[in-house]
């Protein structure tokens, strides 16, 4: 990267940043997808350095339409998939009636959560679908409208997501 657009990114960032992600987390309610999609703006910017310099617009204007229109993108692309997002995890409920003897199982549970919260939307919804909801790859295909090739596609890397996550936190098989 050149010294201008390092430059130019460092400036925008500053300037722009903080605020565009609460634009993004106020209309996702996600703030992973708010930082990706902070991140892909201000990539967009840095693609098109003649659109932040029109007289009629400002960069801050700008900024905030392409994030916008990222976010409008984003759900029609799960809405054409007919993919739910999981806001919850299972693992993640209140466990606050929990006896002394169960605590570890209360840790790990919230280890796992943690460590699925890390994993992309496809991913993470056909673990949930799999090992919590007990269903079949054909049953989750069927649910999620696509072919169960996919499924089967998604659960392995998934999986392979999901340990590379909980090595990370350091758990070990």
């Amino acid at each position: 990267m050149t010294d201008d657009r390092a430059a130019l990114l460092r400036t925008l960032h500053d300037e722009h940043a903080p605020d565009l992600w609460r634009f993004v987390l106020r209309l996702t309610g996600d703030p992973q997808l708010a930082s990706d999609v902070v991140q892909e703006t201000l990539l967009r910017a840095l693609q098109r350095p003649g659109a932040l310099a029109r007289r009629h617009t400002s960069p801050r204007a700008w900024l905030f339409t392409v994030a916008r229109n990222l976010v409008v993108d984003n759900q029609r692309r799960a809405q054409t998939r007919r993919e739910v997002p999981h806001d919850e995890l299972p693992a993640a409920r209140d466990h606050g009636a929990e006896s002394a003897d169960d605590t570890d199982a209360l840790l790990d549970s919230w280890l796992v959560a943690d460590a699925l919260a890390q994993l992309s939307l496809e991913h993470r919804t056909v673990i949930v679908y799999a090992f919590y909801g007990r269903r079949s790859i054909a049953d989750i295909a069927a649910e999620l409208d696509i072919p169960a090739g996919t499924v089967k596609s998604r659960l392995q890397y998934g999986l392979r997501a999901l340990r590379l996550a909980l090595q990370e936190r350091g758990v070990s098989q």
